[in-house]
């Protein structure tokens, strides 16, 4: 298939790759850029004097010189705009409001009562209206939202299918952007922490990667050669349904023995244990007090963890695996059970060279991908591909 464009479209895709250069490496010269880039500088100096008047490149001090002129380096207006990040839990909404260098500037909380549809899209609302009013004042406001939800997502932003939620076709993008008139993205909550952590966190230049959300639910974002997998149609990662007990506890999705009724927040209510709390956090602060109780729930937690890590790890041999979510925050009391469950049922060969870490954005991880994906909409990030 031959791939061709007008002169109008090569510019477009140039600038694009002027603008991604300077966000990732600034501060740069113009002609550092022209190096990195391979355009000459001629058409580098055009682009970069477009996008200082669209205001998303701005020009700082001199640099060093090399034996002349100081050059004048160039630095991404990360204040140029803001975006919203959402993630949408079982029984919280949390947001958070970000530069587009994906810089937290805000974080909101909600515990949401129940969930019913009209009533979580209404506080939804709230927030975004809450986060949009206390915004510092930049040249385009309030670029885009993103949304991490705990489901099925297609290619329109149409949650197909939320378990957790009995959520089932709701058009939340949609709903959304007509209300606001701000572009939305949507995506699985999974994919939007593995973008975080693929941009911001522990997997920089990594190429293969599995980021499991651990939470109300447990999901799958996948990354191959550096780039998001959604599978045929967009619903790749719904590992928390993988089935790890065959004839195990019901689940909500109609099917028995899922891994997340073992190895999630799910557990806290079936528990055998008398545990003193009910959610992450307060279970967190008993453990680092010592609660004997609370201290074996992780632990049990962990180990079944650690059977469906272990199904993932032969099933895609990733480089690494990165545990996200709420439960990230309980490492302390999760990693020795789940790292000796995988050490003894992986096959050997796929241990070389995988490494497994819990996400140095914690629970935050979703937020901050989902925003970025936003930031990436906004400043029309270009790929041909052949």
């Amino acid at each position: 298939m031959k791939v061709t464009g007008d002169q109008a479209l090569v510019k477009k895709i140039n600038k694009s790759l002027v603008l991604h250069t300077v966000r990732k490496h600034f501060p740069l010269s113009r002609s550092s850029v022209s190096v990195m880039t391979g355009l000459n500088k001629a058409t580098v100096s055009t682009l970069v004097a477009e996008l200082c008047e669209q205001q998303l490149v701005i020009e700082v001090g001199p640099g060093q010189s090399s034996g002349g002129r100081k050059p004048l380096m160039l630095h991404f207006n990360n204040m140029a705009g803001t975006v919203i990040g959402i993630e949408l839990h079982v029984k919280q909404l949390s947001a958070v409001l970000c530069d587009l260098k994906g810089d937290i500037i805000l974080v909101r909380d909600f515990t949401l009562e129940h969930h019913g549809l009209a009533y979580v899209l209404d506080t939804m609302k709230e927030l975004i209206a809450d986060l949009i009013s206390v915004a510092p004042s930049t040249p385009y406001g309030t670029v885009g939202i993103g949304i991490g939800v705990p489901g099925m997502v297609d290619e329109q932003g149409i949650l197909l299918f939320a378990p957790n939620l009995g959520w089932e076709m709701v058009e939340l993008q949609q709903i959304l952007e007509t209300y606001f008139a701000i572009p939305v993205t949507l995506d699985n909550e999974a994919n939007a922490g593995a973008v975080g952590e693929l941009n911001f966190g522990a997997a920089q230049d990594v190429s293969h990667l599995l980021y499991v959300s651990a939470g109300s639910g447990i999901g799958s974002g996948i990354i191959i050669d550096g780039k998001l997998y959604k599978g045929a149609r967009g619903y790749a990662g719904e590992t928390g349904h993988m089935c790890i007990e065959a004839d195990g506890k019901p689940c909500s999705c109609g099917s028995r023995g899922c891994w997340e009724l073992y190895a999630s927040e799910k557990t806290y209510d079936t528990s055998l244990f008398k545990l003193p709390a009910h959610n992450t956090q307060d279970l967190i602060r008993c453990a680092k007090q010592g609660d004997i109780e609370a201290i074996r729930h992780f632990e049990q937690m962990g180990k079944y963890l650690g059977v469906g890590v272990t199904n993932l790890i032969n099933s895609f041999n990733p480089e690494l695996i990165i545990i996200g979510g709420a439960l990230s925050e309980a490492e302390p009391w999760l990693a020795t059970s789940m790292n000796a469950v995988v050490a003894e049922r992986t096959l050997p060969y796929h241990k070389q060279q995988l490494q497994i870490t819990f996400s140095k954005l914690g629970s935050r991880g979703t937020m901050i991908g989902a925003a970025f994906s936003s930031v990436m909409s906004f400043l029309g990030s270009i790929r041909i591909t052949l």
